[in-house]
């Protein structure tokens, strides 16, 4: 099997994400840039059908140009705005989509997240894109824009009303981010709470 190990690894994480509430069953996706022409993704329906819990062969590896090389499901639906971030800035190795519990509150309001914790303040905004539909070239497009004018590659957006994209150097990384946001989020929301009580 083409990059076992690799496969196996964000077989991994993506069981964690579910089961830590980073997304839910419906829906997210995460990609892993192995080299200029090859990444690994998650299948279409990993959420919905799998609840995240694939086997490593069902990890999809694509070529730059959407194609499956090796990998038993379909290509996400969300496979252009992972490929325009990878296209955008090159130090970007793996992307996370995922409908966070506590993110997706700013998400949903369509609004930026204040950042306040130290661990989220290398991100700097966190901003809300525009609503644009999922699975979209709108939404790819938006994303590529903003990608290319940040040009940092770890990086937090919300997705109006669809969740949250974290972009990283590595898997690792990204998915850092991603919890680091969550908590973010909460903290966000309590501060909230609390000046409306004070």
């Amino acid at each position: 099997m083409l990059y076992q190990s690799e496969r196996e690894k964000l077989a991994n994480f993506v069981k964690n994400m579910y089961e830590r509430k980073v997304t839910n069953s419906a829906g997210g996706n995460v990609s892993v840039k192995i080299d200029e022409n090859h990444f690994i993704m998650t299948p279409r329906l990993m959420s919905e059908e799998f609840h995240c819990n694939l086997r490593p062969d069902q990890i999809l590896v694509i070529d730059r140009n959407e194609n499956v090389i090796e990998g038993d499901g379909e290509v996400t639906r969300e496979v252009n705005m992972h490929m325009a971030c990878y296209e955008e800035n090159q130090e970007i190795g793996a992307v996370v989509h995922a409908h966070a519990l506590e993110s997706m509150t700013f998400s949903t309001l369509g609004i930026n997240m204040p950042n306040l914790t130290e661990a989220t303040e290398k991100i700097g905004t966190i901003r809300c894109f525009k609503y644009h539909k999922a699975m979209t070239m709108d939404l790819a497009n938006a994303v590529r824009k903003q990608v290319r004018k940040d040009q940092q590659a770890t990086k937090a957006y919300l997705l109006n009303r669809h969740g949250i994209l974290v972009t990283g150097p590595n898997l690792e990384k990204a998915y850092d981010m991603a919890e680091r946001l969550e908590w973010n989020a909460k903290i966000a929301k309590e501060k909230f709470v609390y000046e409306k009580l004070s």
